[in-house]
């Protein structure tokens, strides 16, 4: 009688555990954060994890890229563009329990925009002349100049609101305002993340979420097989793509992405420094066949550093044409017509290592020798970024519209441009839409003819997911895998 009853539950609970969606999710990446802080490091897997999830600021990135509402209900801006005035949302608490306040934007502004700061987008705080608490949700902020891009700057990962005394864990222990709390970082394996039960906004479905590191491609794709992972966010192995399509367990996602893929050449260091050298490399490299070996067929040929997607995109890809000869004579032009030896660093990513080893060829065939490097990311990070020690490496830069990088002289290519510096510094305070478009032609256009990089393409996104898995975005506008409105279906 007793094992009937026993049986009779346990049928009962498969019956209807088989209609209750999951509440958990893991998601496969490639990339591991350096450390858990975005508003100190330029590693976009930082964002990937914590931005929207754990880290919230005044506005945010929407899925279509566009600026809406964060920690900021509302907002006023002064008649001569330089002050707003934020209004915060009320009850808005941090992971550790105490209230969100204007104190702590004054202090996150102040401290992204500080001499010392190491914040590595510093450069969209230089504006703020003042960040004042009038009242517990009240925060007024100062320019220095009218400032057409202040909110979209205010949605950056590097923008998000931070409590002064979480600062000195915040690399391992991050407490932010999002819909899910960091709860556990195994590293070298994964972080895990738990619903906020004291969110101040929607609640989020997912109770829990754990991002899972998987560098090598054959991994990634034994994992998905076996589902170990219920999806895999930009997807590192393309070829394996088409058969992921014909599974009925998963759905592809292809979409866009911010992510310039360029072969960053160092500016300052011979002989990189030489317009007729930067140019040859350029005209030495075939796009296409860097698309169709690395990426296979994914990705959108692009001259210069700029989202074919934007409206304000020029294509410029004709000024760096495919030709071998051409930058063979360039090379002579330059006194070297024997070429020269450099380096190339290569981050992890399967479109730096597939993609180097093509270029590296092409390289060849015009007489650049290179010593290819495998670096991991924290390595890259430190030889290129922040050393500055490379002659040629391969990055997709991912952060939206980031063209001012070019306009920064101590920016890791080294590109040292007064009449870029000023044209940016002019469309910062521009607010003219129409005007900001024609600005950003111009930047678009002087790069590609000053050769500063080599362009390669506009980096697709293509993840894939568990065909039940609801609300994960295709698109990238900003780095995040924001799992705020991911569900599981029935």
């Amino acid at each position: 009688m007793t094992r009937w009853i026993l049986g009779s539950v346990a049928a009962t609970a498969l019956l209807t555990g088989a209609a209750i969606a999951k509440t958990d999710v893991t998601i496969g990446l490639q990339l591991e954060p350096p450390h858990l802080d975005p508003t100190s490091a330029a590693a976009g897997a930082i964002d990937q994890v914590l931005y929207a999830n754990v880290f919230e600021g005044l506005m945010r990135f929407a899925s279509d890229g566009s600026v809406v509402n964060g920690l900021a209900k509302d907002w006023d801006i002064s008649e001569d563009g330089k002050t707003y005035t934020f209004t915060l949302h009320e009850g808005v608490k941090f992971h550790d329990g105490t209230d969100l306040d204007a104190t702590d934007v004054v202090f996150s502004l102040d401290r992204a925009r500080a001499e010392d700061s190491v914040n590595a987008q510093k450069a969209l705080f230089a504006n703020i002349d003042t960040v004042e608490a009038v009242d517990p949700t009240t925060v007024k902020v100062t320019l220095a100049a009218p400032q057409g891009s202040f909110l979209f700057n205010m949605a950056w990962g590097d923008a998000v609101i931070v409590a002064p005394e979480s600062i000195d864990d915040i690399k391992s222990m991050p407490i932010g305002t999002g819909a899910f709390k960091f709860d556990d970082w195994k590293q070298g394996d994964s972080i895990t993340l738990v619903r906020n039960p004291d969110y101040w906004g929607d609640a989020a479905t997912l109770e829990k979420a754990t991002f899972k590191f998987i560098s090598e491609p054959t991994a990634a794709f034994g994992a998905m097989m076996a589902e170990d992972v219920d999806a895999f966010y930009s997807y590192p192995a393309p070829e394996n793509l088409a058969q992921f399509e014909a599974d009925p367990r998963f759905t592809v996602l292809a979409g866009n992405t911010e992510g310039e893929t360029i072969l960053a050449m160092n500016n300052k260091q011979p002989p990189f420094d030489n317009k007729l050298v930067r140019q040859a490399v350029s005209h030495a490299i075939s796009r296409q066949a860097v698309i169709d070996g690395a990426m296979f067929g994914y990705g959108t040929p692009i001259g210069s550093h700029f989202a074919p997607h934007n409206p304000a995109y020029v294509d410029l890809t004709g000024n760096s044409d495919y030709d071998p000869e051409k930058a063979k004579a360039l090379l002579a032009e330059a006194g070297l017509p024997d070429g020269f030896k450099t380096t190339l660093k290569l981050p992890p990513p399967s479109y730096a290592r597939r993609g180097g080893e093509i270029i590296a060829a092409q390289l060849r065939d015009v007489g650049i020798e290179t010593e290819i490097s495998n670096l991991e990311w924290a390595q890259w990070l430190e030889q290129a970024f922040r050393g500055k020690d490379f002659g040629l490496t391969i990055v997709s830069h991912t952060e939206p519209m980031d063209i001012g990088i070019y306009a920064r002289p101590d920016y890791y290519f080294q590109y040292d441009n007064a009449e870029l510096q000023k044209l940016m510094a002019d469309f910062d305070v521009e607010a003219d839409g129409e005007t900001r478009n024609q600005m950003l032609q111009t930047a678009q256009t002087i790069i590609s003819e000053d050769y500063v990089n080599a362009y390669l393409f506009q980096l697709a996104l293509t993840s894939v997911v568990n065909a039940k898995l609801q609300g994960i975005w295709a698109d990238a506008p900003t780095q995040a895998i924001d799992l705020t409105g991911v569900s599981w279906s029935e």
